[in-house]
């Protein structure tokens, strides 16, 4: 089959390795079981883009393209206090000119199959139409929060005030009941210029032609029913997942910690990240290590440089240049060199979550690292920090039993004493056991969901059916 009769798919993701590497491994199915022509329009966020993904970029394999768009000139309209997720949506604002030349050039060599975006790209929709094209939208977080989203609209009309003072959860169709002050972080200001361009997007989202959500029916049954259900208004939902990142694109250990880990029992070692762009607090940052310190139990710690003003400043950009190991306590890594190992910044995910050493993972709740999560295994405490986290910790712990999540104290902090005590009863506590059996359980149904004839495998089969009905169509 030659690149002309072959079926040709872009994918447009969002600034940020975080929304590369999903759409990246969504792109790979549907080459290697569906044999689809994929072409990325990257946005970069700076200029020259950031090394990590530049080096992601050129790791891909020969058979994807990719257009990398430069950074257009700032007119200004930019709002440093609108948060991470207003910053991105506007940054796709101003690609659409660029997205548009480039698919225009693209079309006049290929006819296009679908073009897939994520949900900050929704100001791309009028565009797309415009080339006649199915549009299809990835989304990468809990289907929960898919089905929230379409819920927002009718919650924004019958409640007053803020949504954390409601004195009764939010109870979606088949999910754990909601509370406002666990809603995703562009809801909680709703005089907010964020909530109302966040309000306006969730209204859109009826407009693409079909939703990718990155989950699967035996993990959240209760939502994704409810968003296949006959309403006519809302495109039909497809759980494909869990896609997480293979392997195969994690670079080589340059800090010794799978030497470390090769040396530690069998699931005796909890493993502490909290993403590519979590920050902690420095009083936060210190009690969390005393806490680890004071557990006695093994741990992989990957450090970042604490930040007191925002949970999230990494979130676009690249880690600032601060040492993070000057913020740990005085003394801490002397006193726990024998059963503990911190890596600044960075380390392969997948490696560690996979390798037999460890036995828990304390993290952010973002939704790809609870899918890796899942598909290998390992039971969770569950410290959300910004975006949708909350939410997906609510959902982890009260609904799915596979995460034990601490207690703030009555500043807001998680101290030493009660990070000490969640870390103990989950590593060698009754608790800790059930969850791990939890999480095994869950592990096994993300296999069945993706192995042949699978719930998820199907799923993708029959977009990639309508995919091709809509090419040859075209064509005729």
């Amino acid at each position: 089959m030659s690149r002309q009769e072959a079926s040709h798919v872009v994918m447009l993701p969002s600034p940020g390795m975080g929304h590369l590497i999903p759409i990246v491994e969504l792109a790979k199915l549907l080459v290697s079981h569906h044999r689809f022509l994929i072409t990325f329009i990257i946005p970069s966020s700076s200029s020259p883009p950031p090394k990590a993904q530049e080096a992601f970029l050129q790791s891909l394999p020969e058979y994807f393209d990719y257009i990398l768009l430069p950074p257009p000139l700032s007119d200004g309209s930019f709002d440093e206090n609108g948060g991470p997720e207003a910053q991105i949506c506007l940054t796709i604002t101003h690609f659409l000119s660029l997205i548009r030349v480039a698919l225009a050039t693209l079309t006049k060599k290929v006819t296009l199959a679908a073009v897939v975006i994520d949900p900050f790209g929704i100001d791309i929709i009028d565009l797309a139409k415009g080339f006649d094209v199915l549009l299809y939208m990835h989304f990468g977080s809990a289907a929960i929060n898919l089905l929230f989203t379409f819920h927002l609209p009718r919650l924004d009309e019958e409640v007053e005030g803020e949504y954390r003072y409601m004195q009764n959860p939010v109870i979606l169709p088949g999910c754990v009941p909601l509370h406002g002050k666990d809603f995703a972080d562009p809801f909680q200001q709703r005089s907010s210029e964020t909530y109302k361009r966040f309000l306006d997007q969730c209204k859109r989202f009826n407009l693409v032609d079909g939703i990718l959500v990155n989950s699967f029916i035996e993990l959240e049954p209760g939502a994704i029913r409810a968003l296949q259900d006959d309403d006519p208004r809302r495109p039909p939902v497809h759980p494909i997942g869990p896609i997480i990142q293979s392997v195969l694109n994690c670079e080589v250990d340059g800090s010794g910690y799978l030497n470390w880990l090769n040396n530690q029992p069998s699931g005796s070692v909890l493993y502490v990240s909290f993403g590519s762009g979590g920050t902690l607090s420095c009083d936060q940052f210190h009690e969390l290590a005393l806490g680890l310190e004071m557990s006695e139990q093994r741990f992989l710690w990957v450090v970042r440089t604490p930040n007191d003003k925002s949970s999230c400043p990494s979130y676009c950009n690249a880690q600032g240049e601060a040492d993070p190991l000057e913020f740990l306590p005085d003394g801490f890594l002397e006193r726990t060199e024998i059963r503990g190992l911190v890596v600044p910044s960075w380390v392969c995910q997948i490696q560690v979550l996979s390798h037999d050493s460890t036995g828990g993972f304390l993290m952010h709740c973002g939704w790809n690292s609870t899918l890796e999560s899942i598909m290998h295994g390992v039971p969770l405490i569950a410290w959300p920090l910004y975006a949708e986290q909350r939410t997906n910790a609510v959902m982890l712990t009260e609904d799915l039993k596979v995460a034990l999540r601490p207690k703030a104290n009555g500043k807001g902090l998680l101290d030493r004493d009660e990070v000490s005590r969640v870390v103990k009863v989950l590593m060698e506590g009754e608790e800790g056991k059930r969850v791990r059996e939890r999480a095994k359980e869950l592990k096994d149904l993300a296999n069945r969901a993706l192995g042949e004839g699978g719930s998820s495998r199907k799923a993708m089969a029959q977009v990639a059916i309508k995919w091709r009905d809509q090419r040859c169509s075209r064509n005729q």
